[in-house]
């Protein structure tokens, strides 16, 4: 399984440097749930090198991170918008780009919800306060927030986890307009649309919420490694 991750400062003993890196929570939650987790840092991308890349997993993780560049839906930025980091948003544009078109497994993860909204054509609420006129879904300080959450009937999400259930938050942003083909597959109390999905057969399944950080509930890890495992069986047999 693919994961992508940041490039940031790092400290580790006498070292302060440039470093790929993602939080232990996400590979846990692959290897909880079966899987084998591969780390994809950003580094400059064509789609030949997104297609080597993706030739080596079964499934895809777009994790979540810093805001993406509002330039890539047509916005300028809002004040409170994070500076864009522009390898990374071009790296899981391309690796998502050539996921979808293989039909690879996507799960996408907060920031990866977004990405895979933007790169279908759709747009985000780059400042939620400014849309409900509260803060609740991101609490600060790294503090996750518990909410409920909605899932929509019919939706391959509905079928993972049921009606409603309480998840993790911490996002300022969120999807305005929807990406083209995408389903909304769950949303909060304040109508903020909690998670997206591509109809069909293939899996892709993103969420705002970090599943990461309730481990103790393994169910949309265990379907993109199970996701995963379908497609090398298939790839395998061709």
């Amino acid at each position: 399984m693919g994961l992508t991750t940041y490039l940031d400062r790092a400290q580790t003993g006498v070292w302060d440097v440039r470093a790929g890196l993602l939080p232990a929570d996400y590979l846990e939650g692959i290897t909880g749930a079966g899987g084998i987790a591969v780390l994809l840092p950003p580094q400059p991308v064509t789609a030949e090198v997104a297609a080597r890349v993706l030739d080596g997993v079964s499934g895809l993780v777009i994790t979540g991170g810093r805001d993406l560049d509002p330039a890539g839906y047509g916005q300028t930025a809002h004040a409170e918008t994070d500076r864009p980091d522009l390898l990374r948003d071009a790296w899981e544009f391309a690796l998502l780009s050539e996921a979808l078109r293989r039909g690879l497994p996507v799960l996408g993860i907060c920031r990866g919800a977004q990405v895979l909204n933007v790169a279908l054509g759709g747009t985000l609420h780059q400042h939620l306060p400014d849309v409900l006129g509260n803060a609740d879904h991101r609490a600060g300080n790294g503090v996750f927030t518990p909410m409920p959450v909605s899932t929509v009937a019919g939706t391959r999400l509905a079928e993972l986890v049921g009606e409603t259930c309480e998840v993790q938050c911490y996002h300022h942003q969120a999807i305005a307009e929807l990406g083209d083909k995408l389903v909304v597959s769950a949303r909060d109390d304040d109508g903020v649309i909690e998670a997206i999905e591509l109809p069909g057969e293939d899996f892709v399944v993103a969420v705002q919420w970090h599943p990461e950080a309730s481990l103790g509930d393994l169910r949309l890890f265990t379907a993109i490694v199970d996701a995963a495992h379908d497609y090398a069986a298939a790839r395998e047999s061709r």
